[in-house]
């Protein structure tokens, strides 16, 4: 075997445990879902600013399925899950640039109700928030 052919198996077999790293760690972070039954707060701030505070007990995996069992949420199905238009009740005016907001603990989530998995004792705030 030449030693042209040996460094390329080499570096063939570093980029191959490379990648397999990688892999390995992004499944680790990875949000997980907390199998069984959990209890999570949500602080709903309405247009007027007044809150109403809800606290679920679910065996849901994510944020969506604990809203949706409480009646909480409702809106349209967009490519990214389920655009949240409306929370308890009051409806967003995307005419008036209203949205509502998705956060947990005061801070923006990276993902939407559909892909945030949630775990016991968590603590989300929906919005009711003007301009883009």
């Amino acid at each position: 075997m030449s030693k042209k052919t040996r460094n390329i198996i080499i570096a063939v077999a570093v980029l191959l445990v490379v990648v397999i790293g990688a892999l390995l760690l992004a499944n680790a972070l990875k949000p997980q879902a907390q199998a069984g039954g959990k209890t999570i707060t949500v602080v709903v701030t309405h247009k007027d600013e007044s809150t109403k505070e809800f606290r679920i007990t679910t065996d849901a995996e994510n944020l969506r399925g604990a809203l949706e069992q409480e009646g909480l949420i409702a809106g349209s199905e967009s490519e990214y899950g389920l655009f949240i238009e409306t929370v308890d009740g009051e409806t967003a005016d995307s005419a008036n640039q209203e949205w509502w907001a998705l956060t947990k603990d005061g801070e923006m989530t990276p993902t939407g109700a559909d892909d945030t998995m949630i775990a016991d004792g968590e603590h989300y705030e929906l919005t009711l928030t003007i301009g883009w």
